[in-house]
């Protein structure tokens, strides 16, 4: 039995626990609707669930009062979060039982990696020295990001994990008791926030995981990961950092002018107060636990010297713990990491000097104290003392470090011309892409500085975030900040630009052989990422940028971007030329000898390169993580996948055991010449005909109005979801100035969902006319790109209903734009035939019968809502000055929809 059959026979023989828990959270929602509001509540509830499915709902919602329109798009939407609890409680039981059958995913992927070296492929062999080479060399990231796509405020969320909590505990009359209580809670508990957050509330937000991964998950699966290793015959350095988390809260400026150095400095400061919090409380726990005396067993002279040394740095020591532990050296050794650790975040706070010996000027210091009681374990009979709690702490302390997480910095590459045409004379700014490159190289590898005094406001500001990165390196350590990242690189140029800043501010140098940060372009449209080889190519092949590369340890990092080229050119495309790119960024690098750390910005939704992220890392093209990738968190994903301490630990146990399949057994083609050449002119070939398909329709002059029209996402700014705007800058009334998001969540609000499948039938069908369908199934069986892609797009296709979708356009679009959904629906019908006819089912999901009865459960709940939102804009668009209350209504249906769909955009 394969891996996936197993998990399915699991997840459906368990499927009864979970209708039984959604329906007694029902019936609590019930009860809890009746006390608060009365019986007249639940009634209309269940009479409008009624009425909608047997088609007479829409009169009842027309007579609704504003009240008891707000009043019944919370009973729905409360509905929705207490199903989603109950299906995370689900998936995290039966990931146990998987567990416990077939081991993790960590156990899985070494199993795979046994087996191939036991069997081996003709040029796919293994070696031991490779293979200890890869995996201390692994270095994988996931980075959160505070993109706006959160609809939950953090305060129902602690709610949703208070019932996740009760839910795993046996049943008796104190659960019932506590489950009534927290459902009231979050009856009272406002879902809209009253304000937009701030940079600084999105960091917090992110640190709330953070700080739970660091105590809870993270510990438990490094530590797995470091047993299993042992079955390959690897130790893994105790202080190695396969697993690193990143941020870009507080430093991605790309657009939100609410970015600035203060706030960048602000978020760090804030970060690191929250690691050395965690990294105390770890300390306390090892202080209670490592009681060992030295009447019993003996330290060594290096621990018994340290100790010594921090009680003459400390005169403040609790003279109750020197009488205590007086013969436990471990205690005071704990004790004293403590006091440097609260010395440490003093002297973040007062921006005072580092005093050696007195507080921590790095994380290295840090685990060098924590190595050298390891050590003294280890040589006193306390191996299993050695590598149990202690090992926990110090693997998590070089994962997280005293910085929590890495700061990456974005900004358009706009940016940095706009401030480097003010400081070099001439025409710059006229100069094309190519003239630039050689102008910006000579003042890179120039000794001079460039007369930075005239710069106006905003060529200041850029300029000066590069001064911050310096002054937070030189306070908080080389791993606070180490990318920065140029949004829209057209050009080798655009990243080049970048460095001369950097320059500027003392970050890069290469004559001293000094590059504090690496440079990393961000390639987001499809032009870019066809232009992706040739970008890195000029690059590397020019000897000044070369030098600066080898100074960041020969690695040279590319984000690929698939919100906007999925927006630019529609899904296929989008998901094809960002595999391509890879291939020939891939290339270059090995061409150069360099070490290639791609950069996946991934969005929460399949419209956003969302998706299942084992199957989307493993299938990458070969070579192309070689141990160093990063990926996006975004939004409702990283609640979806972080808010339940199972969860979390499947997610970043997931993460890792992919990673490592892709960089150990994904070093080479796995198929013929033959048969991916076949492969690629078949995937040029849907690919081309789905773009077509799709520009057709997104080129079309009136499409923005019919947009606007059909979907609710004008209102998507009062959410305040994020501190990000939903335009760019230069935003215009049309389409190219919308962001990603905002563009995919009005799709999916009307179910409509056109960036997630739209083009993809068209694709198929010109394939399949020109006599490819063997090798479009061939192509499903054995390539995992593709089939990953049609699995992803069947999902789409399944969320999305059309006859919903008329609702919204028969009555909020003019009659002369109406056309569209029949044009979307001809699209719709064509892709789904496609699919079927592809993967041999009868119907969608048709494999997963207890997703496709979820969903279909999902939507009997969602129609009332979703007619409801229909009958709200269409008021709130004719009142003309808008009722208030009227508009929290409708927002309250945007946050209840996207409960119910389980994602914005």
């Amino acid at each position: 039995m394969t891996e996936t059959s197993k998990t399915k026979q699991i997840v459906e023989s368990d499927d009864a626990t979970l209708r039984s828990d959604v329906r007694r959270l029902g019936d609590l929602l019930g009860q809890s609707l009746v006390r608060q509001e009365g019986q007249h509540l639940l009634d209309l509830v269940e009479s409008v669930r009624k009425g909608v499915r047997e088609g007479s709902g829409i009169e009842i919602l027309e007579n609704l009062s504003v009240d008891d329109a707000t009043q019944l798009v919370r009973a729905l939407s409360t509905y929705f979060h207490l199903a989603n609890v109950a299906e995370q409680v689900h998936r995290s039981r039966v990931l146990a039982e998987v567990r416990a059958q077939g081991g993790s995913w960590i156990t899985r992927a070494i199993d795979k990696i046994e087996e191939a070296m036991k069997n081996p492929v003709a040029g796919h062999e293994i070696s031991h020295a490779d293979l200890s080479k890869w995996i201390n060399d692994l270095d994988i990231r996931p980075v959160f990001t505070a993109h706006p796509t959160e609809a939950a405020r953090r305060s129902i969320l602690i709610k949703l994990g208070e019932i996740a909590s009760l839910l795993d505990t046996p049943k008796s009359v104190v659960q019932d008791e506590r489950l009534a209580e927290t459902v009231d809670l979050l009856w009272q508990t406002d879902e809209l926030r009253l304000n937009r957050p701030e940079p600084l509330d999105e960091a917090m937000n992110a640190l709330y995981y953070l700080d739970d991964l660091a105590a809870q998950t993270v510990p438990e699966v490094l530590n797995d990961f470091a047993r299993e290793l042992k079955r390959l015959k690897i130790d893994l350095p105790v202080t190695a950092r396969p697993l690193t988390f990143g941020t870009w809260i507080g430093g991605d400026r790309d657009g939100n002018p609410n970015i600035t150095p203060k706030i960048t400095e602000e978020a760090v400061v804030l970060q690191v107060a929250h690691a050395i919090r965690s990294t105390m409380a770890a300390m306390n726990r090892l202080r209670q636990m490592l009681s060992v005396s030295t009447r019993i067993t003996g330290a060594t002279p290096e621990l018994s010297a340290s100790v010594e040394e921090d009680l003459k740095n400390i005169p403040e020591f609790e003279a109750r713990f020197l009488r205590l532990n007086a013969q436990e050296p471990y205690r005071l050794k704990a004790t004293a990491i403590v006091h440097r650790l609260a010395a440490t975040r003093t002297r973040h706070a007062d921006r005072s000097p580092h005093v050696p010996g007195r507080d921590y000027k790095n994380t290295a210091e840090l685990l060098s104290d924590l190595t050298l009681m390891r050590d003294s374990l280890f040589a006193h009979r306390g191996e299993l003392l050695a590598t149990g709690l202690l090992e926990r702490t110090i693997r998590t302390v070089a994962a997280f470090g005293l910085t929590h997480a890495t700061l990456d910095i974005r900004e358009h590459s706009d940016a940095h011309h706009n401030a480097l045409k003010q400081m070099i004379s001439g025409e710059y700014i006229a100069l094309s892409h190519a003239d630039k490159f050689p102008v910006l190289i000579k003042h890179l590898a120039s000794s001079e500085k460039l007369d930075s005094s005239k710069l106006d406001a905003a060529g200041l500001k850029t300029l000066n975030t590069f001064v911050a990165i310096e002054d937070l390196i030189e306070r908080f350590g080389p791993e606070v900040i180490e990318t920065y990242i140029v949004s829209m690189t057209k050009g080798a140029d655009d990243l080049i630009a970048a460095t001369v800043l950097g320059k500027q501010a003392g970050l890069v140098d290469i004559d001293k052989k000094v590059a504090k940060i690496g440079f990393a372009p961000l390639l987001e449209t499809v032009a870019e990422l066809r232009a992706a080889g040739e970008i890195l190519e000029t690059l590397l092949s020019d000897p000044t940028y070369r030098k600066l590369v080898e100074l960041r340890e020969n690695v040279q990092e590319v984000m690929l971007g698939y919100s906007d080229s999925n927006k630019d050119a529609g899904i296929a495309t989008s998901q094809w030329e960002i595999h391509r790119a890879q291939r020939k960024l891939r290339d270059v690098a090995m061409k150069y000898g360099v070490k290639l750390r791609l950069f996946h910005g991934r969005g929460g939704s399949v419209g956003r390169g969302g998706g299942p992220t084992y199957e989307a890392l493993v299938a990458l093209p070969w070579g192309s993580v070689d141990g160093q990738i990063k990926m996006t968190e975004q939004g409702e994903v990283i609640s979806d996948k972080y808010a339940l301490p199972a969860l979390a630990r499947e997610n970043v146990e997931l993460t890792l055991a992919a990673s490592l399949e892709a960089t150990v057994l994904n070093r080479g083609p796995r198929q013929s010449p033959e048969d991916l050449a076949k492969w690629n002119e078949c995937m040029n070939m849907v690919s081309d005909n789905a773009f077509t398909r799709y520009r057709s329709l997104i080129d079309h002059p009136d499409l923005p109005a019919y947009f606007y029209a059909s979907t609710p996402v004008e209102q998507l700014g009062n959410l305040f979801l994020g501190s990000r705007p939903s335009r760019r800058p230069d935003a215009a009334g049309g389409l190219d100035s919308l962001r990603a998001i905002p563009w995919v969540f009005g799709w999916t609000q009307s179910r409509q969902i056109v960036p997630g499948w739209y083009g993809v039938g068209s694709g198929l069908k010109a394939a399949r006319e020109a006599g490819q369908s063997e090798v479009l199934k061939k192509m499903l069986a054995e390539w995992h790109f593709f089939s990953t892609f049609i699995s992803n797009v069947e999902m789409t296709l399944a969320k999305t209903d059309l006859e919903t979708a008329k609702r919204y356009v028969e009555t909020l679009v003019p009659a002369e734009l109406q056309h569209f959904l029949g044009t979307i629906k001809e699209e719709f019908d064509l892709t789904v035939s496609e699919i079927l006819a592809l993967t041999g089912k009868t119907s969608l999901l048709g494999d997963q019968a207890v997703l496709a009865r979820t969903l279909q459960v999902r939507d009997t709940y969602l129609a009332p809502l979703q007619l409801l939102q229909v009958n709200l804009l269409h008021r709130v668009r004719t009142e003309g000055e808008a009722d208030p209350a009227l508009i929290r209504a409708l927002l309250l249906t945007i946050n209840g929809v996207a409960a119910g769909l389980r994602n914005t955009g």
